[in-house]
Order: C-alpha cells, then sequence, then structure tokens
C-alpha cells in the first residue's frame, strides 16, 4: 500500500548544542574570570548555540546566574563576582557524573530539583588554581562532557610554573633562570630556603621577580630590587600559594603570541609586544586589567623574528600537549634569544585582552574565536585521545 498520500509527521527540529560557561571560581582571578565570562556570553551565536550561565562563587558553590553580561564589567577600579550575580545565595547547580548523562540539576533547600536540560560542552573561563589547573577538567573528563581548551595533563603543566619550564626545557625550549621553594622547603627551615633565593640573586643579580607558581593574571608579582623588599614579597606570594618562583630579570622585549586549534592543527597568531608600562614598575595585574595598558599590535619585528615566535609558540603548544587555545609569552633578549616565559591554557579573553586583540589582527574576530574553540570542542570526545 503507498504512503504517498497519508499525512506525514512534521520532522522535530534538531536541537542547538547547549553551551554551558562556567566562571568565576575559588582562585584569587575569580573577578577576571566574570569578566572573561560577560565577554563570552556577549559574543556567543545565540542563533546557533543554546547558553546556560553558571557562576563558581569563592566558597566554590555552583550557582546559577542570570544571563546579564552586562554586570560582568569591571567598574570604578573593580572586579564583579559571581556571588552578586547569582540568583539565589543557597541554590546549587550539579553536573552529571555519569557520562551517558548530560543533564544538569539545580536544587534549592526544600524545594524539588529541577532539570535544566543537557549540556553539549562546557566552556570553562576560569583562571587560576580549580579551573584552570586540571581539576575542573578532571570532572568534566569522569562526567564525559566535552570542554574548550586543554585537558588534565596540559592543564596541569600550564599552571605550574616549575614544571611548566621543566618540560619546555625537556623539548628543547629556552627558559629563564629560576629558582623554586617549596611549601615543605619553608615549613621545615625559613632560613635555608630564604638564603636559597638570596644566593640564586648573588648569582644572576637583581632585580628578582618573586611570584607564586601556580597563579596568573599578575596576581602576587612582586619585583623585587634589593635584599630590603624579599620578605614581604615572598609573604605576598604565599598569600596566593604556598609553593612560590623566583625569576631573574631579562632584559628585552616582552612578546606574546596566540595559538589556536584548527581542523588540521594549532596555528599562531601574529605576536604582539607589551611595551613597559608607564605608571607600573611592570606589567602587573592594575596595568592589565584596570588601565588596560595597550599592547603593540602586530609586533614591530622582522619578518624572520616573526616567523620564529610563531613557529616557538606552536612548539610550546605541541611540547604541552595542549588543545583549543594557548597564549605563549616569551622575551626577546638583547643578544637576540628567544626565552619562553610562560603558557596561559586559558589566557585573559576579554575583547581588550591580547589572545583576542592578536587573533583580531590575524582575521578571526572575537565571536568568530569563540565559535571555534566551541567546535574544536565538539569536536573531540572526552578520555584519552
Amino acid at each position: 500500500m503507498s504512503t504517498e498520500n497519508l499525512p506525514q509527521s512534521p520532522e522535530q527540529p534538531s536541537r542547538k548544542p547547549r553551551v554551558a560557561v562556567v566562571f568565576g571560581g575559588r582562585s584569587s582571578e575569580h573577578g577576571i574570570s566574570v569578566v572573561t565570562a560577560g565577554a563570552v556570553l556577549k559574543a556567543i551565536d545565540r542563533t546557533k548555540y543554546d547558553v546556560l550561565p553558571i557562576g563558581i562563587t569563592t566558597d566554590g558553590r555552583w550557582a546559577l546566574t542570570a544571563d546579564e553580561p552586562e554586570r560582568m564589567a569591571i567598574a570604578d577600579r573593580r572586579t564583579p563576582s559571581v556571588d552578586e550575580l547569582a540568583e539565589s545565595h543557597e541554590g546549587g547547580v550539579v553536573l552529571p557524573v555519569d557520562p551517558a548523562n548530560r543533564e544538569v540539576v539545580y536544587s534549592e533547600p526544600g524545594s524539588v530539583p529541577k532539570a535544566l536540560g543537557e549540556v553539549d560542552v562546557v566552556f570553562p573561563v576560569l583562571h587560576g588554581p580549580y579551573g584552570e589547573d586540571g581539576t575542573l577538567q578532571g570532572l568534566l573528563e569522569l562526567s564525559g562532557v566535552p570542554y574548550v581548551g586543554s585537558g588534565v595533563l596540559a592543564s596541569a603543566v600550564g599552571q605550574d610554573k616549575e614544571y611548566m619550564k621543566r618540560v619546555f626545557t625537556s623539548f628543547g625550549l629556552k627558559v629563564g633562570p629560576y629558582v623554586v621553594v617549596r611549601p615543605r622547603e619553608w615549613a621545615q627551615d625559613e632560613s635555608a630556603a630564604r638564603r636559597k633565593i638570596v644566593d640564586f640573586a648573588g648569582e644572576h643579580g637583581w632585580p628578582l621577580f618573586v611570584k607564586p607558581a601556580r597563579a596568573g593574571s599578575s596576581i602576587g608579582i612582586t619585583k623585587v630590587d634589593d635584599l630590603s623588599g624579599l620578605d614581604e614579597a615572598i609573604a605576598e606570594a604565599q598569600r596566593h600559594d604556598p609553593k612560590i618562583l623566583v625569576e631573574a630579570a631579562l632584559r628585552g622585549r616582552e612578546i606574546e603570541c596566540g595559538v589556536l586549534e584548527f581542523e588540521d592543527g594549532p596555528r599562531a597568531s601574529v605576536p604582539a609586544e607589551i611595551p613597559p608600562p608607564d605608571a607600573h614598575a611592570y606589567y602587573d595585574f592594575e596595568a592589565k586589567y584596570i588601565d588596560s595598558t595597550p599592547g603593540v599590535v602586530p609586533a614591530p619585528l622582522t619578518e624572520e623574528q616573526t616567523a620564529e615566535v610563531r613557529a616557538l609558540a606552536v612548539d610550546a603548544f605541541e611540547a604541552a600537549s595542549c588543545e583549543g587555545l594557548v597564549r605563549a609569552d616569551f622575551f626577546l633578549t638583547e643578544d637576540g634569544d628567544w626565552v619562553i616565559n610562560e603558557i596561559n591554557t586559558m589566557p585573559g579573553f576579554t575583547p581588550i585582552s591580547m589572545y583576542p586583540q592578536m587573533w583580531q589582527a590575524s582575521g578571526i574576530g572575537y565571536p568568530e574565536l569563540v565559535d571555534r574553540l566551541v567546535q574544536a570542542a565538539l569536536r573531540r570526545s572526552t578520555g584519552l585521545r
């Protein structure tokens, strides 16, 4: 019997991929993460994706937040917080832990849990520990939910500046002189740990940069010009991380380069130069985010230098087994050598941040950049790859 004239069931429209933008977090970079989330929420193509904003408070609660990017900007030299954006101060969002179920659930005390729908991909715009360091990536791997950016190993390596430098050295990339003081060293013998830094200064000279080993956004970093400022610098770094890294100052130009994962592999953007900020001793947190010290894009380099740094940025991306995106930071020394300072597996991602600016100058605008990162995540599976 012919079915040609029978009424046909209407085809169900395919569901748009659902993107959970996860932001905030427990690190000292909480506020910048919220600012980044606002930019991503504003730029993501709503005709192509459904979006679910999820904020993590400073005490670790996963909160349902309003989809209001305009409330996520720096105002009066102050960064926003998830606590200000949360729809409830008691409710919590729970991701699935069963790879066969991607249903996100919201619950409040005394209320029936509410299903928020399935999530197809997570865009984690968290910076620092408990988000950028492999911890969240491990949770998403267990949940079987694809996510933007690097996996567990690369995220952990990219967060810990000591092991990042060790990996780069093993792959033949040049790093600057540094020394590490671990928490146990400091706890067992403060004098010996301090002497280790003083001996390092005796070998490499002042000034030194004292940093938290596992933080970013230039938070907790102090430029130390002589012995008198060392104890205060150590205390400031340890406020953010009990493990500290001390680096010798390098004479040269600060050059950055963005790496983005395409269908055929990673490619590097045009590089940018970070000129010495007029009102700051170095490119610190306020110079980056509050005063928005502009970088020079593209960097005024020769064709040969530009080709060299772009190739080195991709080498660093591959050395750490990165995925999605990376910003690689270099020094071009007075001797003409390229020294890699660090990579960021989730770099500053506001429209004024250097990573989007470099890709804008390379022909990829902010909305397209967001889309490419989501698409790259959707192409990848979780698990070993």
